[in-house]
């Protein structure tokens, strides 16, 4: 393995495989009124029924949002992951340092990237760094990179075990996982991780959980369009 050093200001989203669609709203919910009957609606039009998701959405009927199933695999930060792992409805598994070698890619933030920090607690806002503060920001971290990696390749060179090695490691590195959820899950996940103006409860993550968010969404939005158009209309309220 090669110790090239690599630095990413990006995240990777990928949709996998999924079992989802507008359609398994539909029949979930219609089992309330038409039992065994509501197996017809399976395979039906969900553009006909654009009304019923609206309206499970709006009254906050959620269960049958639940049965859906997507699986995403996603490239980012370890500190992306930590806050991510805060959402106990997906099911994870992500790549272990015990068991291979870690990859030497870090993250930097990007000159697009708001660096200062302004505001009280709960309603944090961001404003544009200066192009000092970039420059700052982007020696030190690849200086800390660095001097991590090197210190992570000496003690494996020696033959430290790697889940002793990878303690010098920063949480910048990325990491490597795959997140299965169902849609009320990932609504709820949105709601909480994306920041829109329009939403009724604003939000306010950090840029780059929301960075994964975004790219999300913009998958869920494909496979489940009415329910996605649904959430948006309801101002992103999780049903």
């Amino acid at each position: 393995m090669g110790d090239q050093i690599e630095f990413r200001s990006d995240v990777t989203v990928e949709l996998i495989k999924h079992a989802a669609s507008d359609a398994d709203v539909i029949w979930a919910a219609r089992v309330s009124t038409k039992g065994e009957n509501s197996l017809a609606d399976v395979q039906a039009d969900p553009e006909r029924s654009k009304g019923l998701i609206n309206f499970l959405m709006r009254d906050r009927h959620g269960t049958p949002f639940e049965h859906s199933s997507m699986t995403f695999y996603v490239q980012a930060p370890i500190f992306v992951f930590r806050e991510f792992m805060r959402h106990r409805t997906f099911s994870y598994n992500e790549e272990s340092g015990r068991y291979r070698e870690l990859r030497p890619v870090f993250y930097v933030p990007g000159p697009e990237r708001r660096l200062v920090q302004v505001g009280k607690p709960g309603k944090y806002d961001f404003v544009e760094g200066t192009p000092e503060q970039h420059k700052l920001t982007a020696e030190a971290t690849r200086g800390a990179y660095r001097k991590a990696y090197a210190a992570y390749r000496e003690m494996l060179d020696a033959g430290v075990a790697r889940e002793v090695a990878r303690t010098v490691l920063p949480v910048g590195l990325y990491s490597s996982m795959y997140a299965t959820c169902n849609a009320r899950a990932l609504m709820n996940f949105l709601s909480l991780r994306t920041r829109h103006d329009d939403s009724a409860f604003p939000s306010f993550p950090q840029r780059e959980i929301e960075m994964v968010a975004e790219k999300m969404e913009e998958e869920w939005a494909k496979i489940m369009p009415l329910t996605h158009a649904a959430f948006e209309a309801n101002r992103r309220v999780a049903p």
